[in-house]
């Protein structure tokens, strides 16, 4: 059991955390290329948009029974995870998902990283539907033999104008804008909404040029040396190149948060509690869905219920509250999150999850997010403001306020009422 004092402590006990290492080659995980994990293999399959016909949604269920512990692992950018593997079924896998039509390009399996505002179409908020975008962008970028050489970690953002997905840190994001046009960034341009995808695909390009020509290996956008404006001016010229029109304007400004649990315009929305989906609840998911699910990046799930009735959207509602997934838009998990700790990862220092489960009972909502991490590398912490809940060598938490840093504290989950304390001191 996890034991230790409340206590403050100075900002520098806190350790940062690290930065991935560059010095080698990407080791990002997919479908194809498995990795070994304390609870088995570990396989990553891309989702663009986070889309899944129900076939496909079925086909994820069968494998994850037959091959790996019988959950779906949702992840930040609306993709799965299948944890658990056996040993050696890596063709066995790639035959049912290439079956279910989850690989159409083996060659860039790893780099479909492409979110989207899950409800576009669905409740009248966006500027327009970007579902057209999503199709183009993934089929331009499975075409693509230059894309091939992005990291699996390089992400794409297709927002519909809410400003959801737009937020999210993304390497190259598309926004759509009220005079018909297209945001792209970098690049900071507008372009044409028909010319919106390929557009995308010309700014991923640009930087994996830019990228060749340092040493080190640039994995995001965000690491690339290069002067200010610099690679705005590069992308500008390609699309200049390639016969995009484009021209500048104002960038476009206004963020919205992602789905609410509930019913939201013409979908079911629900929340997975630290995205971890069982047999059961995948099964509840798919019962209540007509022709599709969209899995998101804050690890929810949307269900079209476009031709529904009333009675039968209330009835579905209750299907999944029944089965464990959040519903109700006042629920403390909306905002929390952890990595997956003790004992899928042999460098957790303690079962975060558990420990959140029993810290949550405790407290209820928090004030601010908050993310647990089982050892310093923070695997999936957010980039916004939470509050960084970080397990230690030697038993217990420290807590801090990320990224803007401030007073630290220390902790144990073993007593949730003194854990709730540290919480709400950290936060205020």
């Amino acid at each position: 059991m996890i034991v230790g004092m409340l206590t403050a402590m100075p900002t520098a006990a806190l350790p940062p955390t690290p930065q991935a290492t560059r010095e080698r080659g990407d080791a990002c995980p997919g479908a194809l290329r498995l990795h070994a994990a304390d609870d088995g293999a570990l396989a990553r399959v891309r989702l663009p948009g986070g889309v899944l016909t129900l076939g496909q949604a079925a086909a994820l269920g069968r494998v994850a029974r037959r091959l790996g512990d019988g959950d779906l692992h949702l992840t930040s950018r609306g993709n799965v995870q299948l944890r658990g593997l056996a040993a050696g079924c890596g063709g066995e896998l790639a035959e049912a998902l290439d079956a279910a039509g989850l690989l159409p390009s083996r060659e860039h399996e790893r780099v479909r990283n492409i979110v989207a505002s899950p409800l576009s179409g669905l409740d009248g908020e966006g500027v327009r539907d970007v579902r057209p975008w999503l199709t183009a962008l993934d089929a331009a970028l499975c075409g693509s033999d230059a894309a091939r050489g992005l990291s699996g970690r390089f992400l794409f953002a297709l927002d519909d104008g809410r400003g959801d997905v737009a937020g999210l840190g993304a390497d190259v994001t598309v926004r759509a804008i009220r005079d018909g046009a297209a945001w792209l960034t970098p690049g900071s341009v507008r372009v044409a909404v028909d010319d919106a995808p390929l557009a995308a695909l010309v700014a991923a390009e640009t930087f994996l040029q830019a990228a060749r020509s340092h040493t080190a290996h640039t994995w995001r956008v965000s690491e690339l040396p290069l002067p200010e404006g610099e690679l705005d001016r590069l992308i500008r010229d390609r699309l200049t190149a390639a016969g995009i029109a484009h021209d500048e304007g104002p960038e476009p400004v206004g963020s919205a948060d992602g789905p609410a649990p509930g019913v939201v315009g013409e979908a079911l929305s629900a929340h997975v509690p630290l995205g971890r989906l069982s047999a059961l609840q995948w099964e509840a998911l798919t019962m209540v869905a007509d022709t599709e699910l969209r899995l998101t990046p804050w690890r929810g799930v949307v269900v079209p219920t476009v031709a529904a009735t009333a009675a039968r959207v209330s009835e579905s509602l209750e299907r999944l509250r029944a089965a464990g997934l959040v519903t109700d838009p006042a629920s403390p998990w909306l905002r929390v999150g952890a990595c997956i700790g003790r004992p899928g990862c042999a460098k957790a220092h303690a079962d975060v999850r558990a420990d959140v489960a029993r810290t949550l009972e405790a407290t209820g909502r928090p004030a601010l997010p908050l993310y647990w991490s089982g050892c310093a590398r923070r695997c999936g912490h957010p980039s916004g403001e939470h509050v960084d809940v970080l397990a230690t060598p030697e038993g217990g938490y420290r807590l801090s306020v990320a990224p803007a840093g401030g007073e630290t504290r220390t902790a144990s989950a073993a007593d949730p009422s003194r854990m709730g304390a540290a919480l709400a001191a950290i936060i205020s």
